[in-house]
């Protein structure tokens, strides 16, 4: 057993990195750290009918944004690799190899409608079911028959009798059964390993000696365990963090945001707003895989969800990593508040760098109770750290921003025009904020779309005190030489003093002439960045509109 602490990450390719994903990684990134270790990430992909294909490089981009780099793995190679386990299939089958000369293991050749019928007759019968493992066990030439009959030839391990005690950092001592063990399969009909073969010999290969995942793979442990014991491997220790949920309760899962776009579809789809065709356009899929979503039996991929979510105006709640990127969240500020779920010091610190949770992070402090998701907390954490992050990070940042949202009209704008955005946008919570403020300004003029709420309350309802407003302004700013934000302040606060109007009753019809709501940065500036010409003839567009 090497005396050199290493720890691994191990997610499959099935789709964005997500929140719980992130915590682990975290987690044994820190350990690693910690005690001058190492730290591995293993791509687990045997479950080839889930493999998503570009779901790799968005998880390590995912990993690598938060800052955490590893020391093997994909992208870096290293000394244990291959670490694809779809790579690794020889070694799977020499282990399998060894298990069956030793007679630890056997062949079985049940169909699947062979081992649907066992498990009903045990459910009938109440009791749990356990495979019924032959009196006889298989030969290899038993094994090239079935074969050749077409039956699924699968290697099951011979489960030893015993009870098994998982030793867990976190939980203590958890007892399972041997009554609770079963024969499991280690060789698919496939060929390939499945999950508890392939990561068992995996860590012992690549020498693990802390295993941190979570609290799901539990009840796997004892599997483990036994495989282990079969080989003769060490354990390595095992901590399993607890889950992370909403502030309701509720686990943060994928299918919700799934659900909430599938209703504002049907609802859109009901008012007329969106066509089956439309949906198979925008998803990126067939009308039946269209049809069959909104009806619930299958799921979108991220990208596609994404896709229709915009479309019908939902905003999904963040859940994996990429969703924050997207919501425009300052990295460090997610990572920091991905260390506190489940774990803290000991005292009431909440803020911390990456490094200086590598000094300060043990395994024994991570509680056993589900943490919470606060993501009014997060909100408030990215609220002071932007506000306070110097003007090169907020620049930084919001290009990153822009980087993973290719619909946003600032995405081709200069630095000089980001930065001037930032600086007017003091109050911005997450770069979405600057970005939502800001888009009218940079979409072509005959394309500003106006919210009929904004021009019915301020420009046309009543007396269309607003649209006389907007027109006697107009001709004031017309007559300006200087088009300064400087200037433009001066000029309407002296038109709003002659007027006897607050300069909110002046301001706001001038707002949603130019921009099509009553939000955006301040209007000075918003005016400066239109320019003379462009915010004129958005402003007669808005009088010709509303009949001015």
């Amino acid at each position: 057993m090497t005396d050199v602490v290493r720890t691994r990450f191990a997610p499959s390719p099935t789709g964005y990195l997500h929140i719980g994903g992130a915590r682990t990684a975290l987690f044994n990134y820190l350990l690693a750290r910690r005690l001058g270790g190492r730290f591995a990430v293993r791509i687990e992909d045997t479950d080839q009918a889930r493999h998503v294909p570009d779901a790799e490089g968005r998880l390590l981009d995912d990993m690598l944004w938060l800052g955490l780099e590893w020391d093997e793995g994909p992208r870096v190679g290293g000394p244990h690799g291959p670490y694809h386990q779809s790579q690794r299939l020889e070694h799977y089958r020499e282990h399998a190899r060894r298990l069956l000369d030793e007679g630890k293991a056997y062949y079985a050749f049940d169909t699947r409608e062979e081992l649907e019928a066992m498990r009903a007759a045990a459910q009938r019968e109440k009791r749990g079911f356990r495979y019924p493992r032959p009196a006889r066990f298989p030969s290899e030439r038993d094994a090239q028959r079935a074969r050749a009959e077409g039956r699924p030839v699968v290697v099951r391990l011979r489960m030893p009798e015993q009870d098994y005690v998982i030793r867990d950092t976190i939980l203590g001592d958890v007892s399972v059964r041997a009554q609770e063990m079963d024969d499991f399969v280690c060789i698919k009909g496939d060929g390939w390993p499945t999950y508890h073969f392939a990561v068992v010999v995996d860590d012992e290969l690549m020498r693990v000696t802390h295993v941190l995942r979570g609290q799901e793979h539990l009840i796997n442990t004892a599997n483990h365990l036994a495989l282990q014991q079969c080989f003769g491997y060490r354990t390595p220790v095992y901590a399993h963090l607890p889950i992370i949920l909403n502030m309701s309760g509720s686990k943060m899962s994928k299918r919700d945001n799934d659900k909430l776009v599938r209703q504002a579809v049907r609802t859109a789809s009901a008012a007329g707003k969106l066509t089956p065709a439309q949906l198979a356009e925008i998803a990126g899929c067939d009308a039946e895989t269209a049809a069959r979503w909104l009806e619930g039996d299958v799921q979108l991929d991220d990208a596609a969800l994404r896709a229709v979510a915009r479309r019908v105006g939902v905003v999904l709640p963040e859940i994996q990593i990429h969703d924050f990127r997207v919501s425009g969240y300052l990295p460090e500020v997610l990572l920091n508040f991905i260390a506190l779920l489940g774990w803290s010091a000991g005292d009431d610190r909440e803020k911390y760098t990456l490094d200086e949770l590598c000094a300060v992070f043990s395994v024994e402090r991570i509680g056993r109770t589900n943490a919470r998701f606060d993501r009014d907390k997060l909100l408030n954490f990215n609220t002071t750290a932007l506000a306070a992050a110097p003007a090169e990070r907020k620049l930084a940042g919001l290009r990153d921003y822009l980087a993973v949202n290719e619909q946003s009209p600032l995405r081709g704008l200069g630095d000089d025009v980001l930065a001037k955005l930032i600086e007017i946008s003091p109050t911005a919570r997450i770069f979405r904020d600057i970005d939502e403020k800001a888009a009218a300004l940079f979409v072509p003029d005959d394309r500003l779309e106006y919210d009929p709420d904004a021009v019915d309350k301020v420009l046309t309802r009543g007396d269309r005190a607003g649209l006389k407003t907007l027109a006697a302004v107009r001709d004031a700013l017309a007559r300006l030489g200087d088009w300064s934000a400087a200037e433009l302040e001066r000029a309407l606060r002296a038109y709003s003093e002659s007027s006897g109007q607050g300069l909110g009753k002046v301001a706001q019809p001038i707002r949603v002439a130019v921009t099509g709501t009553t939000v955006s940065p301040p209007i000075f500036d918003t005016l400066a960045l239109l320019g003379r010409e462009r915010s004129l003839a958005r402003i007669d567009a808005a009088l010709r509109r509303s009949g001015g």
